[in-house]
């Protein structure tokens, strides 16, 4: 089945895209969500309508995600943690820690754009990125240091 994204999808395409995806897929989840609409021509042209003026809206929000990106590669965080011989930590520091420090910095970012390459299980300093939008990454130093 041929739809019209109303929506960027990740995995699929942008708004305004004419995509082909299987009848189930567009039927049960991208139609009744509003993430798509079927491909005709009338709706060819309302979705360029939608699309002028959501292009509009993304470069607003690719400014705001720059101006967040140089803000957080001006900040440090500390996190705080047990560690055993050789600077080893007892567990490890998640993204889930990573939020609640960017959060008591007054930074609403989601757990699931902060990108970790892997598990942080040693003390040291990392620079952790994080997906603001889907064109513009961020860095955030972060110091993890011994109790």
């Amino acid at each position: 089945m041929e739809i019209i994204l109303l929506k960027q999808m990740e995995k699929l395409g942008k708004i305004g895209d004419v995509v082909k995806v299987k009848d189930g897929y567009a039927r049960n989840y991208l139609l009744p969500k509003g993430y798509a609409i079927i491909a005709s021509e009338s709706n060819l042209k309302k979705v360029q309508h939608i699309v002028s003026s959501a292009k509009k809206k993304l470069m607003k929000l690719k400014d705001d995600a720059e101006s967040l990106k140089e803000a957080l590669s001006k900040l440090s965080l500390t996190v705080t943690v047990k560690a055993g011989e050789e600077d080893k930590l007892y567990g490890s520091v998640t993204t889930a820690d990573i939020e609640e420090l960017l959060k008591k910095e007054e930074y609403d970012i989601d757990k699931k754009k902060i990108v970790l390459d892997e598990p942080i299980k040693k003390l040291g300093v990392y620079d952790v990125k994080i997906k603001i939008h889907p064109e513009v990454v961020g860095t955030v130093k972060l110091w993890v240091v011994k109790e």
